[in-house]
């Protein structure tokens, strides 16, 4: 587990960059920079300056912290994750959310883009995260728990809070989105899943499959953070689509995307 030592000399390092204190904070997954370019009276710093912060190695993810103002209201936004496929350790993959909750945040919208495997969902979809199911095997808490961070056995019968949750649907309401709603998988990666194991995701439960968010998350409850989840379907998950899934198609549908998944994530941040 992180030494809180570690997150206060993060903390510290960030207050020594600006004097916002924001309550709302964002992960932004695969080709959902463009929020951070809207924030005002940004301070920017990458990841490399914060103190006991991994390097993403991940072309599409630009790896930087901006702290600044939207739509009116303080936000601090991280421009990348961590995966456990690129080799980070789970701690080092959570650790920004230790930080975002060490810095003021009450609230954690994450977001991603990812593969359905609900055959009645589309590529440039949005997708409301009502649960998650962790197939990687892992998980970001195992250790000794440091009770300063939060209790042994953390409740997650309400991972994605229902009040956000309804306050998502509310803000695609009156956007005019369609937002579907379903269960995310997450899988390590890097390898995509083979059919067979989308056939299994499927008769789980699963609705859409993805390599990242659900270690945030676990974290983000375990640190009493509310959650909101927001995927982009990039593409149908393998057995369903013919041709080989590509990392061009994930990027080109998700920048088709794009516009809408930024006027749903600015409603919500309205009404927060």
């Amino acid at each position: 587990m992180h030494k809180m030592e570690n997150i206060l000399n993060a903390k510290d390092y960030i207050y020594s960059k600006t004097d916002y204190r924001p309550k709302i904070s964002l992960i932004l997954g695969s080709g959902l920079n463009g929020l951070a370019d809207e924030i005002e009276n940004a301070v920017v710093i990458p990841y490399q300056d914060i103190p006991h912060f991994a390097a993403t190695t991940v072309d599409m993810h630009k790896g930087q912290l901006v702290i600044g103002e939207l739509l009116g209201k303080e936000v601090a936004v991280l421009q990348g994750r961590f995966h456990y496929y690129e080799g980070h350790s789970l701690d080092a993959v959570t650790f920004p959310v230790r930080v975002l909750k060490e810095i003021g945040a009450e609230v954690l919208i994450v977001t991603n883009a990812c593969g359905a495997i609900n055959e009645s969902f589309e590529p440039k979809d949005l997708m409301l995260i009502s649960d998650h199911i962790n197939l990687a095997g892992v998980n970001p808490l195992i250790g000794s728990n440091d009770e300063q961070l939060g209790v042994r056995f953390p409740d997650l019968s309400t991972a994605y809070c229902p009040e956000l949750r309804d306050l998502a649907c509310k803000a695609a309401e009156e956007k005019n989105i369609e937002l579907q709603q379903g269960v995310y998988v997450w899988w390590s990666g890097p390898a995509l899943e083979t059919p067979a194991e989308i056939r299994m995701m499927r008769t789980v439960g699963g609705d859409a499959v993805g390599m990242s968010t659900v270690p945030e998350v676990i974290v983000a409850n375990h640190a009493g953070l509310r959650v909101l989840g927001i995927s982009c379907i990039a593409n149908m998950a393998a057995g369903i689509q013919k041709e080989p899934i590509t990392a061009e198609e994930v990027v080109q549908a998700v920048g088709e995307a794009k516009d809408k998944f930024l006027t749903l994530l600015k409603g919500i941040i309205q009404e927060l």
